[in-house]
């Protein structure tokens, strides 16, 4: 299997690998280096939401692609809820390569409000949740349709959460040799 490295010039991305960081849920890097890596089919799909994007003044702000195996361990051990991350023993679409976590931002770099930040495992992040400014539930609406229209599903609990439909049909990707390295790995 072969992924597609998501990095500009070749993608017009801001990244923001947070498992590169300690700005995660589970409070430590678990990447070592902040690479982004997608299965072809998301990386066309993505480069769709890219030009989209553009046509409105605005740039995707990219979290997280490929997840090897290793890493969604890391962040099942830190929060066992299979509502907001994907037991590994069955795996995740991040595991596929067919899943992306980003948001907005306008051209100079500013993060539309989502209301929330990424990795927010609370109610407040579910795409539906109605208790939020009108604003704010606009820029959510804005993010789900243009993914929407390049090809994407969302996943209800995340705003920040893409996946290509029937991500199922992709293959896991157990070779952590693939993504980024993991942290003591």
């Amino acid at each position: 299997m072969y992924f597609t490295t998501i990095a500009p010039p070749v993608f017009d991305v801001d990244l923001d690998i947070r498992y590169a960081t300690s700005d995660n849920l589970t409070g430590r890097p678990i990447y070592a280096q902040p690479l982004c890596l997608l299965h072809p089919a998301a990386a066309a799909a993505l480069a769709r939401a890219i030009d989209l994007a553009a046509g409105l003044g605005l740039r995707l702000h990219l979290f997280d692609g490929y997840r090897p195996p290793p890493a969604q361990w890391a962040l099942w051990h830190a929060l066992p809820d299979p509502t907001f991350i994907a037991d590994p023993r069955i795996g995740s679409n991040h595991g596929r390569g067919v899943a992306i976590d980003l948001t907005l931002v306008s051209r100079d770099g500013v993060m539309l409000d989502m209301g929330t930040g990424f990795d927010d495992m609370r109610p407040l992040a579910y795409h539906g949740a109605a208790d939020l400014p009108a604003e704010i539930q606009r820029n959510r609406a804005l993010l789900a349709g243009l993914m929407a229209l390049a090809g994407w599903d969302h996943y209800e609990s995340e705003w920040w959460h893409y996946q290509l439909p029937d991500a199922a049909r992709y293959p896991l990707v157990e070779d952590g040799a693939l993504g980024p390295k993991i942290m003591g790995g």
